[in-house]
């Protein structure tokens, strides 16, 4: 294995592991607020027992996410000395923004666990919001600086040294509101789906359980507004890419002519030897509408850009239709639930309704790995969109393939406990446990 692809796969496999821990850092600190205040307002200890344990699950992807975001930022100076070289004056202040809201969070979360009976119960709930909104705020610093590197803004390249340096223009790049709308989204719509899908699984197997009953509707008031409003956000994000990463639209959709009413394409597969793309479902001048609202636009194809500027075509188009059928399905299930409360059923009661959140819980994490696919694979070749290419920012350091093994097993090994710690906590809550009705 060459340097170039170990160190692509060492940081695919450690931003993969990374993100399932830095998405439930996002969300479960506003459902374990949430409960916290009905707890105060009803008095109802169920409450208080639900925002215990959620507030436990929260710690345990706080230190996991710790650790795996750690070696993630050791891996970029190590793996991509280049880059940060080059990069690090202009996005340097995101990623310190976000070690500070990382801090805050960490303080906040410490005065929440061990602040129970110690902190009046407001300046307690409030710990719990800062822990929310720093957690939120992370996600906003990190998903900044990669859309710098998809929309690069904030300097001039005078003999391929940056100069002319503006770390606000960088932050405010043309891409930096709809990656972070669309990631901020997709983190509440895919903890909101995971929460709510362990407690309709424990509801299947005990119906009318008060705590997980409780439990899956806060879950489903995260989750189901997220899941509506995120294809609104996928349509920001579809156009910002229409107009400054056309390669990356093209390969998405399998375009390789460019064409006026271009077609959208659901599914199919994207020959990159015969520049077509075979078996796919067309529906005639949607793209062209739907990523610059005009259905006689002109969509540029792949073949408009030599072979060497093209990303890899069929991991782009498969992942983002993997992106988009889970959303669309996470779409849809909010969408019937929300019927169903509006016809004044009861949608904790409707078993068929139950498999669906069930069957649905791993969508959210899956359409976000997709995405993150689409976003970084659909930038290739280049590690900076149309500055640095990253076979030019990789580490020349031999033997690369080691500590890609031992990274690996210590991702397996950190999987394994954090799936071991959950499942205790959940059979905890069951019938004769812990938990109780």
């Amino acid at each position: 294995m060459d340097n170039l692809l170990a160190a692509r796969t060492q940081m695919a496999l450690s931003l993969m592991f990374h993100i399932i821990f830095a998405v439930v850092g996002i969300a479960m600190p506003l459902l374990m607020v949430m409960s916290e205040a009905l707890w105060l307002r009803t008095r109802n200890s169920m409450y208080l027992d639900l925002t215990k344990r959620w507030a436990r699950g929260t710690a345990i992807f706080f230190a996991i996410g710790a650790v795996s975001g750690t070696v993630l930022s050791f891996e970029l100076g190590l793996l991509w000395p280049t880059f940060m070289e080059h990069a690090g004056p202009i996005i340097g202040m995101p990623f310190s923004l976000e070690g500070f809201a990382f801090f805050t969070e960490a303080i906040f979360l410490g005065i929440y666990l061990y602040g129970w009976n110690r902190v009046p119960a407001i300046a307690h709930l409030l710990a719990g919001v800062m822990v929310a909104i720093s957690g939120a705020a992370s996600a906003v610093f990190v998903v900044t600086a990669n859309a710098w590197m998809n929309t690069p803004r904030g300097f001039r390249l005078v003999d391929g040294r940056a100069t002319d340096i503006d770390p606000v223009a960088a932050m405010l790049n043309p891409a930096a509101f709809p990656q972070v709308l669309h990631m901020l989204l997709a983190s509440y719509a895919a903890a909101g789906f995971a929460v709510a899908g362990i407690h309709a699984y424990v509801l299947l197997r005990h119906p009318g359980d008060r705590f997980h009953r409780a439990a899956l509707t806060l879950a489903l008031l995260v989750g189901m507004p997220a899941a509506i409003l995120q294809p609104l956000s996928g349509d920001i994000s579809a156009r910002m890419v229409a107009r400054t990463q056309p390669a990356k639209l093209a390969a998405m959709e399998g375009q390789f002519e460019t064409e006026a009413g271009a077609p959208l394409r659901i599914g199919g597969w994207p020959d990159e030897q015969r520049e077509e793309t075979r078996w796919a479902l067309e529906i005639p001048k949607a793209l062209s509408l739907l990523a610059f609202h005009d259905p006689d636009a002109v969509v540029q194809g792949l073949k408009r850009f030599p072979r060497e500027d093209r990303p890899p075509v069929a991991v782009v188009h498969f992942s983002f239709q993997a992106m988009v059928a889970c959303g669309t399905a996470m779409a849809g299930l909010g969408l019937l639930t929300g019927l169903l409360v509006l016809l004044k059923r009861q949608p904790v009661e409707n078993r068929r309704l139950l498999w669906g959140f069930v069957l649905a819980s791993p969508l959210g994490i899956l359409a976000i790995q997709a995405g993150w696919l689409v976003t970084e694979v659909g930038r290739q070749p280049w590690i900076i969109q149309g500055v640095m290419r990253t076979k030019d920012a990789v580490t020349p350091m031999p033997g690369l393939i080691v500590p890609l093994t031992a990274i690996t097993l210590v991702y397996i090994l950190l999987g394994i406990i954090v799936v071991l710690l959950l499942k205790a906590q959940v059979r905890s809550t069951l019938p004769g446990g812990e938990g109780g009705n």
